[in-house]
């Protein structure tokens, strides 16, 4: 059986977790957390890094930290995962679905202005696969509407636009170390920003609503409630799983890549031949293999597709339902425009297995299968 995921595990982990055992320090903001956050710091360039509890609570996080209000509005695509229209719900808002660009999969960035009215406050681009969404342009429109940005980079950690990590260009990024990712803590997230001003914000609001930060740096004789918050702290026994994997970052990146460019050689005569499209990369993107997907002809064919592999053993999956198709996306959003490629394209693409310790040799099962699929259709 070839799983479609398996959670990374790279040697150290244990190692790590039997460490904080030992250090008797097992809730949140302990030695691991602090190394996390730094390795995020450094590596991604980023002035502020927060480790949640998952990419839900940092994309709460940042909602509330752009101070929408109840009845203001959120501008995203439809086709992302539910968290990204929660988080700005959870305030008392309503969103705006856009359409998406079928070559990314990402959020139309010529259809963003066209969404905005006097009630618009911020824009959560997606960053789909870990391919980034062209940025200047929702940073111009953004600047130009003042409006917050809200990067939803949860497939994205250490993938890039124009050399800038994502998750660092917006007001806001929120990353993900759900199991499912490439770099993993179980459950887990981040909160990226680089305003000096929001600090004491955030991480009174991660505080449970306490100045609790700043007793830990001796900056006040004892910690009180000062402010509306939260518990988005994660347990010291996920940051340590976590900071074996970062340490592991390269060689982790290395094996999903060869993967990735496996997949896309091996069914580059599919798709020359029309019979399936792979992903698009811009050139302005640098993706991080998060994801590998085709697209068959319509939800058919790909309905067909799914269960032949797995009649091979080979486990495959759809993504996202579109969010304003569904019961919760009509209650608390509206779509805007015509939807020309959201259902269309996310009714065609199937994500293939993608993980850490997938071999070449299970690549080639898997494009095998493909190829055996499309004899003679």
């Amino acid at each position: 059986m070839i799983d479609f995921n398996r959670p990374a595990f790279t040697g150290k982990e244990t190692d790590y977790i039997k460490q904080a055992v030992m250090n008797h320090k097992l809730c949140g903001d302990g030695e691991f957390t602090k190394k996390c956050s730094q390795w995020m710091k450094d590596k991604l360039k980023t002035k502020y890094s927060l480790l949640t509890t998952s990419c839900t609570h940092a994309l709460e996080m940042g909602a509330y930290l752009t101070d929408i209000q109840p009845g203001e509005e959120v501008i995203m695509p439809s086709y992302t995962f539910v968290s990204t229209a929660d988080a700005f719900v959870l305030r008392g808002a309503r969103v705006a679905f856009v359409d998406v660009r079928p070559d990314t999969m990402n959020i139309d960035e010529n259809l963003i202005e066209a969404a905005i009215n006097e009630k618009t406050r911020a824009i959560a681009p997606v960053h789909y696969a870990g391919v980034a969404c062209d940025m200047d342009k929702i940073m111009e429109i953004a600047k130009h509407y003042n409006l917050k940005v809200v990067e939803d980079a949860a497939q994205a950690v250490n993938a890039y636009y124009k050399g800038k990590a994502l998750g660092t260009i917006g007001d806001f990024g929120c990353f993900s170390f759900h199991e499912t990712k490439n770099y993993i803590m179980g459950e887990g997230g981040a909160l990226l920003f680089q305003d000096d001003e929001m600090l004491e914000r955030a991480e009174v609001l991660r505080e449970k609503g306490t100045d609790r930060s700043k007793f830990f740096r001796g900056q006040v004789d004892k910690y009180t409630w000062v402010d509306f918050g939260s518990s988005y702290l994660p347990s010291e026994l996920n940051a340590a799983y976590l900071y074996a994997q970062l340490e592991a970052c390269d060689k982790i990146d290395e094996r999903r890549m060869s993967v990735w460019n496996f997949y896309n050689e091996n069914l580059k005569d599919l798709a020359d031949k029309g019979i399936i499209e792979v992903p698009f990369i811009p050139d302005y993107a640098k993706h991080n293999a998060h994801m590998y997907y085709i697209k068959a002809k319509n939800i058919e064919e790909r309905t067909e597709l799914i269960s032949y592999l797995r009649s091979k053993d080979i486990c495959s999956a759809f993504h996202y339902v579109p969010l304003h198709s569904a019961a919760a996306g009509r209650k608390f959003g509206y779509f805007v425009g015509e939807d020309k490629y959201t259902t269309k394209e996310s009714e065609r693409l199937t994500r293939l297995p993608m993980y850490y310790d997938l071999t070449l040799e299970d690549a080639a099962t898997v494009t095998q299968a493909i190829h055996d699929f499309y004899k003679g259709r």
